[in-house]
């Protein structure tokens, strides 16, 4: 489990990367790419993914991963508030957290690398979905490994809280 400073302070986050998604819009719909190869650069290669729907008022998180980086998309038909804690004692932003807001409104991608604390919360009236591509399997090879998640939800005293 990672120590954790007992106070945040409001900021970007070292490694974190989020990027806006563009939709393609024509007379059937919308379309957007959620992940090419060639834009990662070298930031991390995903080996699964999966898609969650989040009912309005809901949070999941916050928890943290050892060695597993996320590759979140955030596209609607809801919005979320993102909420992130540098908890890395090496990391030149320890001890910065970073809040801001994705979905249908904001279309976003938000890379979290391991040992930066993570949840979202559907802010919206609508069930919303997130697209995942991390870049460990859930539970590894055949399912037969521990998952790599660190769960802060039910933690006393905890400094990660959501608004």
């Amino acid at each position: 489990m990672t120590e954790t400073p007992n106070r945040y302070t409001p900021g970007k986050i070292h490694d974190v990367v989020v990027r806006p998604l563009q939709k393609f819009l024509d007379d059937r719909g919308w379309l957007s790419e959620l992940f090419r190869v060639d834009e990662l650069e070298g930031l991390m290669v995903p080996v699964m993914s999966y898609l969650s729907m989040t009912k309005p008022g809901v949070a999941r998180g916050p928890h943290e991963h050892v060695d597993q980086t996320d590759y979140f998309c955030f596209l609607g038909p809801s919005n979320f508030r993102i909420y992130l804690w540098d908890a890395r004692p090496d990391s030149p932003t320890c001890g910065i957290s970073q809040c801001f807001y994705a979905g249908l409104d904001a279309p976003r991608m938000v890379i979290v690398p391991p040992g930066v604390v993570h949840a979202y919360k559907n802010v919206g009236i609508e069930n919303g979905l997130v697209f995942n591509a991390p870049d460990r399997l859930y539970a590894g090879e055949g399912k037969k490994s521990p998952v790599d998640e660190v769960r802060h939800e039910e933690a006393e005293n905890s400094p990660f809280y959501l608004d």
